[in-house]
């Protein structure tokens, strides 16, 4: 009897939804890329050291990662971000005039501390403006910095003791018996069994309570002791900040900001290498020299003397002396040739292939390839683009730097001024809500600037005719300038023209009169009467 044939049932995996497309680990572009991500403290931190450091390098060695950094502090940050308090009079029963005049007396009174270096610098070497842009290139070149509040004595020209000491982001660490150790071990745990991440203490509930600062950086060579100071992130009894800690994060749970450059470490690098190598190239090519047979003795050492001078007779024969350089001149021995060299640099593909990638390099930093190498060849419709495209970035990074930085800093000072009695806000320390309405300000910095002034002007009067804009606020995208401050200056000059200048009646009457006496008209009630 014939065996009975057994059925086999294959089973097929199907795959569905993501397993199909960017979770497939069968396809053959995908079944290597497995990649392992953990928690943000796994992935960051463990790796922020070296990102830092080569962060920093490439923006002093690598000319497209430092027009990165430069470019947007300059748009920005560009001179300083200045102060234009703007208080909640709704809310502090204040009316325009006497809200105005606490503004400017406010304005008049930051600016006495902000613009001397000796008053708001710790270290007395930049005014607050300055420290601005300093805070904020280490932010973007390390990813995070931080200004501990300092006070000193107050002096007879100088009422405000408030002072700003800028930390680089090295210097956060976690605490360990040597300095080695905080390089390698970013995690922690502070005497109060809290734990500390990378130099952040948090409670149990995540909340950043500490930050811990070495006395010196990672491998500084001194024979300082290696120590940690605590600093509580905010005072107990006001809740005031004791430091700014500027940063964006990425992910949840992130309490270290990461380099700006992080996403483009490796082609940065490369471009770099390549850029020399090109570089090199030309200066070689450029050093092709003559060579000239001699009847000296062929024993000798070859490939002997070089001289590319006036100095040449006067300098003492060496057989083993001999270098390349433009117009060079070597001399060799009979008998020896050189072979034919034929040469291929400056590389005719090198620009374009630049360009390339710093396209994609501007695109991971949010800056447009036209101004990330201050090439502007393109149409207005096209550079406008490219323009608006970066502003809506520039004005991102501005909006946290002020959060972060320049808020926190007022709230101090503000502080210090009213408790001194320098700056009238009743209810200042008592209500939360009219402390909030005291501290309002706008922080204002560099404008867009314009391709087209004749359009973009004539754009902004007709948005403030028709109410879309106001004058104020078109005032600060046109130059940055301050629309009240303006208003006043210019009804001084209409004062002192109408003075000075005769008005265009005047004008008009005086050449109508002119032109009457050369006609014969002598009579001035026949004049007056015409």
């Amino acid at each position: 009897m014939e065996k009975e044939k057994k059925s086999v049932k294959r089973i097929t995996i199907v795959n569905r939804g993501y397993s199909d497309s960017g979770a497939s680990t069968m396809k053959r572009a995908l079944k290597d890329f497995l990649p392992n991500s953990g928690n943000p403290i796994e992935d960051i931190d463990a790796n922020n050291y070296t990102l830092r450091q080569r962060g920093r390098m490439l923006y002093m060695g690598s000319p497209i990662a430092t027009s990165g950094l430069k470019t947007s502090r300059t748009n920005v940050i560009g001179v300083g971000l200045q102060l234009n308090p703007r208080i909640r009079r709704d809310v502090l029963n204040l009316s325009a005039e006497a809200a105005e005049e606490w503004e400017k007396k406010t304005k008049a009174e930051f600016e006495m501390w902000a613009g001397k270096k000796t008053a708001c610098d710790a270290a007395g070497v930049n005014n607050f403006y300055e420290i601005q842009q300093t805070a904020f290139l280490s932010w973007l070149a390390s990813g995070d910095v931080f200004g501990l509040f300092i006070y000193e004595d107050p002096t007879v020209l100088m009422p405000y003791s408030l002072r700003i000491r800028l930390i680089e982001a090295d210097r956060c660490s976690t605490p360990f018996a040597n300095n080695a150790n905080a390089l390698i071990y970013t995690e922690g745990v502070a005497e109060n069994g809290n734990r500390i991440h990378d130099g952040v203490e948090v409670d149990k509930n995540g909340k950043v309570v500490a930050y811990h600062f070495c006395n010196k950086h990672p491998w500084q060579l001194d024979t300082e002791k290696t120590s940690w100071a605590r600093v509580e992130a905010t005072g107990k009894a006001t809740g005031l900040p004791n430091l700014v800690h500027v940063m964006s994060t990425e992910r949840p749970g992130q309490y270290r900001g990461v380099t700006i450059l992080a996403q483009v470490v490796e082609p940065l690098l490369q471009i770099k290498r390549y850029t020399e190598a090109e570089l090199m190239a030309a200066v070689v090519q450029s050093f092709l020299t003559g060579f000239i047979e001699t009847t000296e003795d062929p024993s000798e050492i070859p490939f002997s003397e070089a001289s590319g001078s006036e100095e040449y007779d006067a300098v003492r024969y060496n057989p083993d002396e001999y270098q390349m350089g433009p117009g060079q001149i070597n001399v060799m021995n009979p008998g020896e040739k050189l072979s034919s060299i034929k040469p291929d640099h400056p590389n005719s593909g090198f620009n374009e292939f630049v360009k390339t990638v710093a396209e994609l390099i501007g695109a991971s930093l949010e800056i447009p390839r036209d101004l990330l190498l201050k090439e502007f060849n393109a149409s207005y419709s096209a550079s406008r683009a490219a323009l608006l495209e970066a502003w809506k970035s520039f004005r991102t990074y501005r909006k946290w730097f002020t959060s972060d930085f320049c808020e926190p800093i007022y709230e101090r000072w503000l502080s210090e001024a009213v408790a001194r009695g320098r700056i009238q806000a009743p209810g200042f320390f008592s209500d939360p809500l009219i402390h909030a309405a005291w501290l309002g300000a706008d922080w204002v910095g560099p404008s867009q600037g314009q391709l087209d002034p004749v359009k973009e002007i004539t754009a902004e009067i007709m948005a403030c005719e028709n109410g879309f804009s106001t004058h104020e606020a078109s005032t600060i995208r046109l130059n940055g300038g301050d629309w009240n401050a303006n208003m006043s200056q210019l009804e001084r000059e209409n004062e002192k023209m109408q003075q000075i200048l005769p008005s265009n009646t005047d004008v008009i009457t005086n050449a109508v009169v002119a032109e009457l006496r050369e006609k014969g008209v002598q009579h001035e009630e026949e004049i007056d009467a015409v």
